[in-house]
């Protein structure tokens, strides 16, 4: 089955997150579906997309993980919580919302891209 975009998806198609929080710190994990995915990821989903993308969110030091074994990038968001979730007066910036905005960030398919291996609208895994 092909994407109805197959140039461009968010992250969503191509992996979850999980996330959590302390302080003033964001942790978010971005698990890819498959090996394939966890290559395109590693190369699009950089520290400055990610700073790009959280820009007046994140005040802080964006550093990045990789765990290729299990198919991770692991995000720490330094001044991400404006202060801490106990001092700061945003009502919904903690560790789940900035997991589930990580997944709206687009990334660019290759040509030839087995789209199959897609999870949400279009792609196989769907459902």
């Amino acid at each position: 089955m092909n994407h109805p975009d197959s140039h461009n998806v968010t992250v969503r198609e191509l992996a979850h997150t999980r996330s959590g929080d302390k302080g003033d710190t964001s942790n978010i994990a971005v698990i890819a579906y498959h090996r394939a995915s966890y290559a395109l990821l590693a190369e699009q989903l950089t520290v400055e997309r990610v700073g790009a993308h959280f820009a007046g969110v994140v005040e802080g030091e964006i550093r990045r993980y990789e765990v290729p074994g299990l198919s991770v990038l692991n995000f720490v968001c330094e001044g991400a919580q404006g202060g801490g979730v106990s001092r700061s007066l945003r009502l919904d910036n903690y560790g789940k919302t900035l997991a589930s905005a990580m997944l709206s960030i687009g990334i660019d398919l290759p040509p030839g891209f087995d789209a199959s291996i897609l999870r949400g609208p279009g792609g196989a895994a769907s459902g």
